[in-house]
């Protein structure tokens, strides 16, 4: 493999890893406990993290169209296999922005750049920064 065929499957990973929070963030705006964590299997299989997810959706449903206000990602380029830390800003409708950190697993383009969610954080300070 070549070292630029290496670098766009890295940074593809960016843009899945963006595209599969702002899934998440909509399953979390339609209220479904179920839908959330199918999102994060790696959630769904302990029973805190698991039982926390599900007791937080309900309160952040939201009517409207889901916009994704600012992403930042868990790395900008993974080379390696690496779990990390990412920031989401969303809203729904006209209401106000939520915050929240995901914990992301991300793999190096030597083993196929995929990305999986580890978790979401109850909503932080819209000021707040993530671990």
């Amino acid at each position: 493999m070549s070292i630029s065929f290496l670098l766009a499957r890295g940074f593809t990973a960016t843009s899945r890893e963006r595209g599969a929070v702002a899934d998440l963030v909509r399953a979390e705006a339609s209220g479904r406990p179920r839908a959330v964590l199918a999102k994060l299997p790696a959630c769904a299989r302990q029973a805190a993290c698991s039982a926390a997810t599900a007791a937080r959706v309900p309160g952040l449903r939201r009517s409207g169209t889901v916009e994704i206000l600012q992403y930042v990602p868990s790395t900008q380029l993974a080379l390696t296999n690496r779990v990390g830390t990412g920031r989401v800003a969303w809203r729904a409708g006209t209401g106000l922005p939520v915050v929240q950190c995901v914990r992301v697993q991300r793999n190096g383009p030597l083993t196929g750049g995929g990305v999986e969610l580890l978790a979401i954080s109850p909503p932080i300070d819209r000021q707040g920064s993530c671990p």
